[in-house]
């Protein structure tokens, strides 16, 4: 794909292709950054705005919303959490505007790029800048980040398993699932963000999806799309 000539288009970073010929390009656009999956034309390009009316509608559910009490957050809103599958930052953004402080981590770099990007226009953003100071993006391997301290609380939210079904995921989550993979080595993770976590650590999941590691957890809170797996931690220190 050739560069824009619109000038509020910057020319495209081709990323390359990889073995299964999926190709990719980042590209700043009306001051964003966006990725562009050169092998799905009629995708169109993925950003990252936490100013948006879907992010708007998220915070609104508030510390009774299933995400924040299932980390802690309805009793104890200015909670120390680590989000350790960052995506999008949606949920992280969420949990830092009802008061947490947020380490996020991604450890694919497109993504991470993208979250930085968001990052950088939200403290730009008065309405959105102390919600964003809330928040520290960490690139790289969640495990590795998980060891180097502790948090209050630990999220989980890996790449959904296939369910088997011929549809197609909605247009955003094939594009990562294609950038990114199936998160196949999530449940390596379970174990460090429970010696990481003071409290509790958290997972989402698919209503009808196994246990991560297939280890069973404390407690669960089901929704209508989903279930968060809470593990309660056996020691405050």
């Amino acid at each position: 794909m050739p560069p824009s000539s619109d000038p509020a288009i910057g020319a495209e970073q081709a990323l390359g292709s990889d073995a299964r010929g999926f190709s990719f390009a980042l590209q700043e656009n009306q001051g964003r950054l966006e990725l562009r999956a050169l092998h799905r034309p009629d995708y169109g390009a993925i950003w990252i705005d936490w100013g948006s009316s879907e992010q708007r509608r998220r915070i609104a559910g508030g510390r009774k919303q299933l995400l924040a009490r299932a980390l802690g957050l309805a009793k104890r809103p200015e909670l120390d959490i680590l989000d350790a599958t960052g995506g999008l930052g949606r949920d992280a953004f969420t949990l830092a505007s009802l008061g947490a402080r947020v380490t996020l981590v991604e450890r694919q770099p497109q993504i991470a790029d993208l979250l930085a990007d968001a990052h950088r226009r939200a403290l730009a953003d008065p309405a959105l800048a102390p919600i964003a100071a809330r928040i520290e993006l960490r690139r790289g391997n969640a495990a590795l980040v998980l060891g180097e301290g502790r948090w209050d609380s630990v999220y989980l939210d890996p790449m959904y398993p296939h369910s088997g079904k011929t549809a197609l995921p909605q247009k955003e989550m094939q594009i990562f699932r294609d950038l990114a993979g199936a998160d196949e080595d999530a449940d390596a993770l379970l174990e460090p963000a429970l010696q990481a976590a003071r409290l509790r650590v958290a997972v989402k999941r698919p209503l009808n999806a196994p246990w991560m590691a297939a280890r069973k957890p404390s407690l669960e809170q089901r929704g209508t799309q989903a279930r968060f797996d809470i593990y309660l931690s056996t020691s405050s220190s």
